[in-house]
């Protein structure tokens, strides 16, 4: 009982310091219900207090519910299923579980915690790479949830610029004109996007502009050499080159990959430096489009590539191109919303013959500023333009910052 105690004392210290005001967009989306539930995402974007804020508004100061961080010392002398059936038999219900992706062996754990007991589990991981391998075993007993970055809908409710709805991919295209008109009535949603595209995608902006590429670097460090070594095969050693390859990436995306050039500049193999590739976008450091959706867990050479989001950029080249910014906006936006829909094969964004994007296998999308012409997609039906700096589309033209509210 004495790691129970001091587990829960631990677990009201945070409680206390814990605010309920700003809530990802997820909190909603959870089914709290599950008997198991795993929430994936990228270091920094607020899984830890989405777990926090449901247990201080469900549990309150019940016992009957724990909070625990694998990353602890503690775990690494004690087995986390004894650790679980323990806390059951001394009238535990509900188990939050932190940092699950640094626990050897925790798909096992997870699922013989499942198997043999009745606890409820909500699980956190920061490491997508070690969560997708340890997935398969656990396919017909978790319900997996992917958190994204703050798109700019949650960046003006985090710093109570104002509060609005979210709205789904198709209702922008289809009603954008209204759509925008509602949220003109109270902001000026242009004196605010910049900010956002610089420094407003992870909720710790609310700490202020003086720290926030330095967390953004600690950040991209943890994924770097915490996560890559931890998670995968690649040996602590070959990091500078991973690093390499991310600053690279990052001062000329979006690119269309010349393996062969980026292998010798990183000094690895081809099969290698596909596998790197490959294991930024499970990190959540890269994003990649391709010309037509690809199966799952084949490293292929992607089509496309594009930093994460435009803070990655900005943070670690110290500059970015504005259509390469527009792009990466987009292309984060688009992907982010559509993260937990349960699809076959994903068609959510490929890139277009004519224009840049094909969203939804639907819609083609050129991105340009505001005198972007229709010129490259006018023949192609069920076609826009989605345009930088302006506030009201009209037409087939949209608003590029309107797509901030898509979740």
């Amino acid at each position: 009982m004495v790691s129970f105690t001091v587990f829960f004392e631990e677990q009201q210290r945070l409680l206390r310091r814990l605010s309920l005001e700003n809530k990802r967009y997820l909190y909603d989306t959870i089914d709290w219900n599950n008997r198991c539930s795993l929430i994936i995402g990228q270091r920094g974007v607020g899984k830890t207090t989405l777990m926090l804020q449901y247990l201080k508004e469900s549990y309150a100061n019940s016992s009957k519910a724990l909070y625990i961080s694998v990353d602890n010392p503690y775990f690494k002398n004690i087995s986390l299923y004894e650790f679980a059936t323990d806390f059951e038999k001394y009238g535990g219900e509900t188990l939050f579980i932190d940092e699950i992706h640094k626990y050897k062996d925790w798909s096992s754990h997870i699922k013989s915690i499942y198997d043999s007991t009745e606890l409820k589990l909500v699980i956190s991981g920061s490491s997508m790479i070690q969560v997708h391998t340890g997935e398969a075993d656990l396919s017909r007993r978790v319900r997996l949830y992917r958190l994204a970055n703050l798109s700019f809908r949650e960046y003006l409710e985090f710093k109570k610029i104002a509060k609005f709805s979210s709205y789904t991919i198709e209702e922008v295209f289809k009603n954008h004109i209204t759509i925008a008109n509602k949220i003109l009535e109270e902001i000026k949603p242009l004196a605010h996007f910049n900010d956002y595209l610089n420094h407003g995608c992870y909720p710790f902006m609310l700490q202020g502009d003086d720290n926030y590429n330095h967390l953004l670097m600690g950040i991209i460090n943890q994924i770097l050499e915490v996560d890559l070594p931890y998670s995968t095969n690649i040996n602590f050693s070959q990091i500078d080159k991973v690093k390499k390859l991310v600053y690279l990436l990052s001062t000329s995306v979006p690119l269309k990959p010349n393996i062969s050039k980026l292998a010798t500049a990183t000094e690895v193999s081809r099969p290698t430096l596909l596998e790197y590739i490959h294991y930024l976008e499970l990190g959540s450091l890269t994003n990649s489009v391709n010309q037509k959706a690809r199966g799952y867990g084949v490293i292929n050479k992607p089509d496309k590539l594009f930093m994460y989001n435009t803070n990655l950029m900005r943070a670690i080249s110290q500059s970015s191109e504005k259509g390469t910014q527009r792009e990466t906006f987009f292309v984060n936006q688009i992907k982010s919303s559509l993260y937990n829909k349960a699809s076959l094969i994903d068609e959510n964004i490929l890139l277009s013959g004519q224009g840049d994007f094909k969203v939804l296998n639907q819609y083609t999308v050129e991105i340009g500023g505001k005198n972007k012409s229709f010129e490259q997609i006018k023949d192609i039906p069920n076609s826009f333009v989605v345009a930088d700096d302006i506030e009201m589309g009209f037409g087939a033209k949209i608003p590029l910052w309107l797509f901030g509210f898509l979740y």
